[in-house]
């Protein structure tokens, strides 16, 4: 069952303030695969949310899905890393766009190089990609407070190995899913 426009498959759980309820770290990850079987060479992914969201969980997940060469980090301070696919797929460019100061930054990366044969998700990248593409998928990750209040944060760095303990890793998430553009105009279905 589709949704229009940024709709997802109803999987049970929604978080109070709309969107995907995902329980666990490795729940994250399962979704990344997931959304990996609907992601072709081309697409862009735009990700936000605050520190210990899951963003870099769910790019793993993605990589999985893709089979792409890993391990999958983020990276925060080589700004963009390529991991060629292992089975002939595309490519994923994994971009952290926390330490970009603006438009002129991301040009300097050459993101639309590599655009087309890849799937690009970029962190932190809201305000910053929109331009390299009129199609684009945008996800918003949510730490859920254990009274269902989203929590806000600053810059994440990834998983409990990048100082995210363990028990803020299997907290609840919210994930929003926003489709824009032609690509995405039948919603997502994972």
């Amino acid at each position: 069952m589709s949704e229009p426009s940024g709709g997802h498959r109803d999987h049970g759980e929604h978080g109070r303030h709309g969107g995907l309820r995902v329980p666990t770290a490795g729940a994250m990850r399962d979704l990344g695969v997931r959304l990996a079987g609907l992601l072709r060479a081309g697409d862009l992914v735009v990700l936000s949310g605050g520190l210990g969201a899951g963003k870099t969980t769910l790019i793993q997940g993605i990589g999985e899905g893709l089979k792409v060469r890993g391990p999958i980090t983020s990276p925060t301070f080589v700004i963009a890393r390529v991991h060629p696919s292992l089975s002939g797929g595309p490519a994923l460019v994994h971009v952290d766009a926390y330490r970009l100061g603006g438009l002129a930054e991301v040009d300097d990366i050459d993101l639309d190089a590599s655009l087309d044969e890849a799937v690009t998700v970029v962190e932190w990248g809201a305000g910053l990609v929109e331009g390299l593409a009129s199609d684009r998928l945008v996800i918003e990750l949510i730490r859920a407070a254990e009274d269902g209040t989203p929590e806000t944060g600053t810059h994440e760095t990834g998983t409990a190995e990048h100082g995210v303990s363990g028990d803020a890793a299997d907290e609840e998430r919210i994930v929003r899913f926003t489709g824009i553009g032609d690509r995405w105009a039948d919603g997502i279905a994972l």
